[in-house]
């Protein structure tokens, strides 16, 4: 197979940026995107040239690290993947392929496909600790849950901080990844006497790094390699108004 990119170059985040146009060949259809990325980048070295920057670790699908927009979609063509599980074969033939890097002010570019992203982490930074004993690991009965609860806690907690929700939003809102994170505690006991505390400052956070609001699309969703549900938007929004309209009965 053979493809032409149209790859978005950029020196740092003071650089203006621009594509630049390149033609791959003889590429396996069993070939994942970043392995065709790989080719790509071992010509240009042989070339001389400057290598395309991405964002890469597991490539199992595991770390969210490989967040790029491909034909404008984060991650690419298909729904609820990663771009390290996308492959050639999801491609026509000869088609080109425009790729850029996750486009939002709070996620500025390092360098070609690569973005700081560490505006999430500061969100799940603010949310600070739960306040449970640490030591030898309790018994599995020790402490009742209803398997309804447990279950979308789990389902809250697969959220991997890609940032894809950013970029599908037009509104580059972060309300799904911040509504997953603060989601799977405040349905579990062990999230309790931090629950209001932590809810409000994570929001807070999230508007400080300049997230827009939620555009109401389901745009996250969709691209959401973890398939975190819109449900989590709706849990975090009641824990929001809970927590500012009621008393914290773990304050003293």
């Amino acid at each position: 197979m053979h493809f032409t990119l149209r790859i978005w170059r950029q020196k740092n985040a003071q650089d203006q940026g621009h594509f630049e146009t390149y033609e791959v060949h003889d590429i396996s259809p069993d070939a994942s995107f970043l392995e065709m990325l790989d080719v790509l980048n071992e010509r240009l070295l042989k070339e001389g040239k400057d290598p395309v920057a991405f964002d890469h670790d597991c490539r199992e699908g595991i770390c969210g690290s490989c967040g790029i927009f491909i034909n404008g979609r984060a991650h690419g063509p298909l729904r609820n993947i990663t771009t390290c599980r996308l492959y050639m074969r999801h491609f026509q033939d000869g088609e080109t392929i425009t790729i850029e890097p996750f486009r939002a002010k709070p996620f500025p570019v390092i360098k070609d496909l690569v973005v700081d992203r560490s505006a999430l982490d500061r969100i799940i930074q603010r949310g600070g600790y739960i306040s449970v004993n640490a030591g030898s690991a309790p018994d599995a009965n020790a402490i009742p849950i209803p398997k309804p609860a447990a279950d979308r806690a789990f389902d809250y907690a697969t959220c991997i901080g890609c940032g894809a929700c950013v970029a599908a939003c037009k509104n580059a809102s972060a309300m799904l990844f911040t509504a997953a994170k603060v989601s799977h505690l405040a349905l579990l006991p062990q999230g309790q006497p931090e629950r209001r505390e932590r809810v409000k400052q994570m929001v807070m956070q999230m508007d400080m790094e300049g997230f827009g609001h939620c555009s109401n699309t389901g745009a996250c969703a969709v691209e959401c390699p973890a398939k975190i549900p819109l449900t989590a938007i709706a849990q975090l929004q009641r824990d929001y108004i809970w927590a500012n309209l009621t008393p914290d009965p773990y304050t003293r």
